[in-house]
């Protein structure tokens, strides 16, 4: 059995933790552990292999935090845009043999009854040998209105709901055959196909176009142009709410989406007066409070209930019960900067940049290289840029020269300079960028070679 792992999404609901080119899923939130991380771990045990599906921007990430577990021989399927998940997973299926079972999961949930999940996991194999699409309806606590529901008539789907209000969910909760629908699935690669091919017929032949077509090295990269043609549809609209092969395992197993901060803080360690484990947190007379930050002392005085969230660009301080609201900050943020994008530290294939200051004419960068990593062969057409190694040797190219730099020596790249720089050391590069020029946006990029095919 194959695990497709599916990394898309934004995570918006956790802004300012979750951003663009670092959603939840690969948040370290649980034991120095992501969610994208336990997902592996917990899967790893009952399937052969991961299948990871993911965006190119994000791909990175994914293979650093495996390789942390030492799993470093997973397969790849990269899309240069999202179009939902039934264009994700037919892509996947397409890249395995019609006969394998897949384990279709989210990257970003929260399992914690392990032992009840392999469980459910080995009825919807069985279920999935016999050629059914299977789905896990999640026994609901609560009448949740963020979720959709399932209906069943025993192991069979009735009917697929969409979000319902509090009246609505308090009557699922009564009736006892409704539960919240997980996104997870298992069944065989071959018969979602099938099923694709006869309920959503565009889609499964803009994706088999877009797979025959797509790059295939050591990763299955789909193209751009490509991926576009396909229509943006879920699994469920496109497929498991119109075939009749549709199962349901009813699973117990302690699982959230962490799908909220109210959701997060259910999840996380409590201190004595239920403020959330935090070692930079002072709190005075305070409690039941969600305190997230790792930069700067928070210190609270006679506060109930509330969730503070520090990020060092953005400060978040809401009423707990009203997280789910984080999503209409996050479009007024949209509209003047690109906090919603990126952190003040960005993670990129080759290390890390911390931005330390940022003005209309100049841009002060903290920059670390890992070892045998190297930036993109590049120029820029709007800025010039000052460089000074702080620790490590780095290999810099500026036009024809190629040259070293040690601890606190430093070199000028003019605007329109072709250059790169390179750590073929052993330790990382820590370096401090000055950019100075009259536009200084990431996308004042023109790169003639990359490592990583951006």
């Amino acid at each position: 059995m194959t695990n497709i792992i599916l990394c898309g999404g934004n995570g918006t609901r956790l802004w300012p933790i979750s951003r663009t080119l670092m959603p939840k899923q690969f948040v370290k939130l649980f034991d120095n552990k992501s969610l994208f991380q336990l997902t592996v771990e917990r899967n790893s045990t009952i399937c052969d292999n991961e299948f990871v599906v993911s965006n190119t921007e994000q791909y990175f990430l994914a293979l650093d935090q495996l390789a942390e577990l030492k799993k470093e021989d997973s397969s790849y399927l990269l899309e240069p845009v999202g179009r939902n998940t039934a264009p994700a997973i037919a892509l996947a299926c397409l890249a395995l043999d019609s006969e394998e079972i897949v384990l279709i999961t989210p990257s970003d949930h929260l399992i914690k009854d392990e032992v009840e999940y392999k469980k459910v996991i080995n009825t919807a194999i069985n279920m999935a040998k016999d050629n059914n699409l299977v789905t896990f309806g999640i026994t609901p606590t609560f009448p949740e209105t963020g979720f959709g529901y399932i209906e069943s008539e025993g192991e069979n789907v009735k009917a697929f709901h969409e979000k319902p209000d509090f009246n609505t969910a308090t009557e699922y909760l009564k009736a006892g055959n409704y539960y919240w629908n997980s996104g997870m699935f298992c069944f065989k690669a071959g018969v979602f196909l099938e099923e694709l091919k006869k309920y959503s017929p565009k889609i499964y032949e803009n994706s088999l176009i877009a797979f025959n077509n797509s790059v295939k090295n050591e990763h299955i990269r789909i193209k751009h142009e490509d991926m576009i043609n396909i229509d943006e549809d879920s699994i469920d609209y496109a497929v498991m709410e119109k075939s009749s092969k549709v199962k349901v395992v009813p699973s117990n197993i302690g699982w959230s989406d962490v799908g909220s901060f109210d959701a997060l803080y259910e999840e996380l360690p409590k201190d004595d007066n239920n403020n959330t484990l935090n070692k930079n947190h002072i709190g005075i007379d305070s409690k039941n409070n969600l305190i997230y930050g790792n930069e700067r002392k928070i210190a609270t005085v006679d506060i109930e209930d509330l969730i503070i969230v520090d990020t060092g660009d953005a400060l978040l301080i809401s009423k707990k019960g009203s997280s789910q609201k984080v999503k209409k900050v996050v479009s007024e943020i949209r509209k003047d900067t690109k906090m919603h994008h990126i952190h003040l530290t960005a993670h990129r294939p080759w290390g890390t940049y911390t931005i330390l200051e940022d003005n209309p004419k100049y841009k002060i960068k903290r920059i670390v290289v890992e070892p045998g990593k190297r930036l993109s062969l590049q120029k820029h057409f709007h800025r010039n840029e000052h460089w000074i190694v702080v620790s490590g040797t780095a290999t810099v190219k500026v036009e024809e020269k190629t040259f070293m730099l040690r601890a606190n020596e430093s070199t000028y790249i003019k605007m329109g300079d072709i250059h790169r720089l390179s750590n073929e050391g052993k330790i990382p590069v820590v370096m401090i960028e000055a950019q100075i020029g009259d536009y200084l946006g990431e996308d004042d990029i023109v790169r003639i070679e990359d490592d990583f095919s951006r």
